[in-house]
């Protein structure tokens, strides 16, 4: 859960929103990680579950995953770019006259600059928007859609930020233009409150525009589901699942929403290539971010982070204002024509934030983890869902470079965590079923 996109969703400078993911065709448990011996050793299993990936899978995830470390790097030099287009060439001035002269309204004025902005941003973002999402996605051969289904996804999620942004950035000027001092602490409870609403709204507004959710169909499934989250306090009372598959060969589920907003959904593919024990251990996972209330963590610490991201925009502002866009015409900080070096202060703010960032949602989800095994009390199910995920994410990576990039803990340390849990609890499990062949 990076917190950059809480702040890209208002301000749509960067592209939004992580997922339980996919990988190999691996899926029959070595003799060693299964053995019920009383000495047990961890690290050996660790090790014979990261043997049957081959050379080839890791070398493919290796570089899949280390690509998205410049990918990284372009986006951010590439909003740096379209932000000093926009303002140097007197293109933002021009779109804030306009509006001007269109309507005396100010949060009309502000709207109209809104959608103007975020279109043209989209725009001379597109050539990357398009490799990474489509090109880069059937390289890997992670995506299953054509390139006409993945433009009208991309079409769609552009509207949704056009709407959603547009009303965001709306209110924020308003804060903006009514509290000039103070204007950084009110942004922040309105960014945060906007937040809260989008997370109340996504699993049953936005996420059906771009798949289609239905009543899980197999009810001895939906049994377990449902008798696992209300064995951890889950007031869930039915399980979605959702064809994915129509887009990727990725697995996810989640546990979504609030109060009535509450939803338990799970992939296709997930239902069709992991067995049952991973998508206990999958959903139990997914239970543990709900249970221990990681979703308001995230929203604390977004708004701790947007609230020193407009401090730091607060000091910065008229500084870079005055010693390099004389030319820019931007009357102030409330100035909509402002919007792109408000973007690009708060781009710079949360990419050295980036490692901060990471850690903490690394921990959070090594804090799931370990729910999910003591939830569903499958070491074995873990081991097997890391090693898909290593499809597209690195299972070895050094110890600085997992701190700095890695939002997840690494493949490696995933299935140790589950096999110390196995070694621990080796007396209490069930023997293993056959291995199925896949």
């Amino acid at each position: 859960m990076k917190r950059v996109w809480l702040v890209s969703l208002l301000l749509l400078s960067v592209a939004p929103p992580a997922v339980c993911q996919t990988a190999g065709e691996v899926s029959v448990p070595p003799a060693s990680a299964q053995a019920a011996q009383v000495r047990f050793d961890p690290i050996a299993a660790t090790d014979a579950y990261l043997a049957r990936v081959s050379g080839e899978q890791r070398a493919r995830s290796d570089a899949y995953f280390e690509g998205g470390y410049w990918l990284q790097l372009w986006h951010f030099l590439l909003g740096l770019g379209i932000a000093w287009l926009i303002l140097g060439t007197g293109l933002s001035t021009t779109i804030r006259d306009r509006a001007e002269r269109w309507t005396y309204l100010r949060w009309l004025q502000t709207l109209i600059y809104a959608v103007a902005y975020i279109l043209l941003t989209a725009l001379l973002s597109f050539p990357l928007t398009l490799y990474e999402g489509f090109f880069r996605e059937h390289q890997y051969q992670l995506s299953n859609q054509t390139f006409g289904a993945w433009f009208r996804d991309a079409l769609m999620g552009l509207a949704v930020g056009v709407i959603l942004g547009g009303l965001g950035l709306v209110v924020l000027y308003e804060v903006l233009r009514r509290a000039p001092r103070s204007w950084w602490v009110w942004g922040t409870v309105v960014s945060s409150v906007f937040l809260l609403f989008f997370a109340l709204i996504f699993p049953v507004f936005i996420a059906p525009l771009f798949n289609t959710y239905t009543p899980l169909k197999d009810p001895a499934l939906r049994g377990q589901i449902l008798s696992l989250a209300r064995a951890n306090g889950i007031p869930a009372q039915d399980v979605y699942q959702v064809d994915a598959s129509r887009q990727s060969k990725r697995v996810s589920a989640n546990v979504s929403g609030f109060a009535g907003t509450l939803r338990i959904s799970l992939n296709d593919n997930l239902l069709n290539r992991c067995s049952s024990e991973e998508i206990q251990e999958v959903m139990g996972h997914e239970m543990g971010h709900y249970a221990l209330n990681h979703v308001y963590e995230g929203l604390l610490f977004g708004g701790v982070e947007i609230l020193l991201g407009f401090a730091f925009v607060r000091w910065a502002f008229q500084r870079v204002v005055t010693g390099f866009g004389s030319g820019w015409g931007i009357r102030g900080v409330a100035d909509i024509a402002g919007l792109p070096l408000l973007s690009t202060l708060l781009a710079v703010f949360f990419f050295v934030l980036t490692p901060l960032d990471n850690t903490f949602t690394r921990t959070n989800e090594a804090e799931a983890d370990l729910f999910g095994l003591n939830a569903s009390r499958q070491p074995d199910g873990a081991a097997e869902v890391a090693l898909k995920l290593g499809e597209y994410r690195k299972l070895s990576p050094g110890p600085m470079e997992e701190w700095i990039f890695f939002d997840h803990p690494s493949g490696r340390n995933r299935i140790l965590m589950a096999m110390r849990w196995k070694a621990e609890h080796l007396a209490e499990l069930p023997a293993p079923p056959p291995p199925s062949p896949r």
